[in-house]
């Protein structure tokens, strides 16, 4: 065991982050897949997302959540109005648990790279459309060259990507804006091309082309303002003298599928990445206008820290997504 018990100072009380490390540390067999299902829990506040997410059952959360607590001695989530919180331990615990995890890869990375062999667990922030569908097909490819790296896919949004990466919450980031400089190194992923989508029964369908200045006045949706669709929409929009104030904003979304959705069911018009909207185009259930002297389109970038040694999995990865074998998917993504 390490450590001895929590002490108390003086006549005051050890605080709840003092006795949850404390604890912590006489717990020296703690699980540490445990603590991977503590730190997911945490970050989603609900365990049926996370047993999605892990692919085990919810019962199957809660029990390791509970036998964690146990093994700590202290509660960790709490329910409040229906929804679930962290408690004021379950808050101390997150980032040594974090830490934890990271240095535990760190140590299964060291031990592989004496066998020569590439292992790790990879967090990729992504806050693109196209990134998050695209993604998951490059991490099945990259698992079955190296089968023992782990690769979670995290949604942030635009704004979040750069500081989970500096906290180190993620090793590598994908946005839709150049990012290089200072503290990260980036490479061109990607081209996403961003198109204007309408209702399959909507008047400019029957049209090779619109003027930018019929948008105005039409009802339209758009992404929430750190989106990058919404930044290169109102960037080319703006050769036109076209402002955000001159559209009629029908609705604001944060999430592309949903604004697909919107535009389905006959509510407005939208720009979109085409990726997003692929789906619904070979249904019929959308249709693309084209929009004359205009040329949507945005670099993607994937990015990580530059004044850190990457681990043998990123600088793999890193490289991985250019080969000459994965042309198919990045011609999917952009076209």
């Amino acid at each position: 065991m390490l450590g001895g018990p929590c002490k108390e100072v003086g006549s005051f009380e050890s605080p709840p982050h003092a006795r949850c490390l404390c604890k912590l540390l006489e717990t020296i067999m703690i699980d540490l897949g445990r603590l991977r299902i503590f730190v997911q829990c945490a970050e989603n506040l609900n365990f049926t997302q996370t047993a999605r997410e892990l692919h085990i059952s919810q019962p199957t959360i809660s029990h390791h959540i509970k036998l964690l607590e146990q093994e700590i001695g202290l509660p960790l989530f709490q329910r409040v109005g229906g929804g679930l919180q962290l408690t004021e331990e379950g808050r101390a615990l997150l980032p040594w648990a974090r830490k934890l995890l990271r240095e535990a890869i760190a140590l299964e990375e060291m031990m592989a790279s004496i066998q020569d062999e590439i292992v790790g667990h990879l967090r990729i922030a992504c806050s693109t459309t196209t990134g998050k569908y695209i993604l998951p097909q490059f991490a099945a490819r990259f698992h079955e060259r190296h089968p023992r790296v782990q690769i979670t896919v995290m949604r942030c949004t635009a704004e979040h990507v750069v500081p989970t990466l500096m906290e180190e919450e993620a090793n590598l980031g994908v946005v839709s804006y150049d990012v290089c400089g200072g503290d990260l190194e980036c490479q061109e992923f990607f081209i996403d091309h961003i198109i204007l989508i309408a209702p399959p029964g909507h008047p400019w369908t029957k049209r090779k082309a619109i003027e930018p200045s019929e948008l105005v006045g039409q009802a339209i949706i758009v992404r929430e303002p750190s989106s990058g669709t919404r930044r290169v929409m109102l960037a080319e929009l703006g050769k036109h003298d076209i402002a955000m104030d001159d559209l009629d904003v029908f609705l604001e979304v944060g999430n592309a599928e949903a604004i697909v959705k919107a535009v389905e069911a006959g509510y407005g018009v939208a720009f979109v990445s085409r990726f997003a909207a692929e789906w619904a185009l070979r249904q019929g259930s959308v249709a693309e206008i084209k929009v004359a002297d205009t040329d949507m389109h945005r670099k993607v970038y994937m990015v990580r820290k530059s004044l850190q040694t990457p681990s043998r999995a990123v600088e793999a990865f890193w490289g991985f997504v250019h080969e000459s074998a994965n042309r198919d998917l990045i011609h999917m993504a952009e076209t």
